[in-house]
């Protein structure tokens, strides 16, 4: 007999990990989990900003605690799961969310930018996969990553001055693909979510440039993401519902790479 709907989307006893969690896109795919059943771990490098997401989370009913970290270095991501496990007991759930921008014209780029960009974008979600799969799913036989790439993972803009940005999507998209088919026959899903625009702090110089009314109204949807619009793909993605998706990108990006690959 098949399961209920219900049940399948339940996260109840699962164990979550987001990074870069404390705010913008992490906080809302973290607050999905949350509000799925899930208790949530979050991280990032700043303790205030945390200890209000959490404190966020907790008011809409979710089990939420935080540990502060640079996700970027190797030594401090190895803390953040150790002390997860410890606390929690498990990683079910593990959402490589954490990253930067920087805006420059390729031949202006500064190196110590694209180091930083690229060690957080990338080197951050392989030191998490790393390490969670390590330490609790590998040996579980089950779990389930969620990587958060961009439709800038997707291709080139000739307005958008963000190499190094757009180059670590693209390595998110394919390291998701490359995790996907070798830890599936482990009992591990990998999967992408490939955010349009979304009114964030990072985003915020972005849309300021560009004009959020234009941005709108070259989206199919005629608008930009808002506070829910990643929540269902994330509870997917993190429950038994999408047990037999891996190896796939989402674009929730309200049509935009339907008519401009890359945006």
């Amino acid at each position: 007999m098949s399961t209920p709907i219900r049940e399948l989307f339940d996260l109840s006893g699962r164990c979550a990990l987001v990074t870069g969690g404390s705010r913008g896109l992490g906080l809302q795919i973290a607050e999905a989990l949350g509000e799925a059943g899930a208790k949530v771990m979050l991280t990032a490098r700043k303790a205030p900003d945390l200890e209000e997401a959490a404190a966020e989370l907790a008011a809409r009913g979710v089990d939420a605690r935080w540990i502060a970290a640079d996700a970027s270095r190797p030594a401090e991501v190895q803390r953040v799961v150790d002390e997860t496990l410890e606390r929690l007991g498990r990683i079910d759930i593990l959402v490589n969310n954490a990253g930067a921008t920087w805006g420059a014209p390729i031949e202006d780029y500064p190196l110590e930018a694209w180091d930083k960009v690229m060690n957080l974008n990338v080197r951050s979600a392989f030191l998490f996969s790393q390490a969670a799969g390590r330490a609790s799913m590998l040996p579980r036989g089950s779990g389930r990553i969620i990587n958060v790439a961009s439709i800038a993972g997707l291709g080139g803009s000739s307005e958008v001055k963000y190499i190094a940005y757009a180059t670590s999507k693209g390595a998110v998209v394919n390291f998701t693909r490359a995790l996907a088919g070798e830890w599936g026959p482990r009992g591990i899903t990998v999967n992408a979510l490939a955010p349009g625009f979304f009114p964030t702090r990072m985003t915020q110089g972005l849309l300021a440039s560009m004009g959020v009314e234009r941005l709108a109204a070259e989206t199919p949807l005629r608008r930009l993401g808002d506070d829910d619009d990643l929540k269902g793909a994330a509870v997917l993605l993190a429950s038994a519902a999408g047990k037999h998706i891996t190896g796939q990108i989402l674009a929730v990006d309200g049509g935009v790479t339907s008519v401009h690959r890359g945006g």
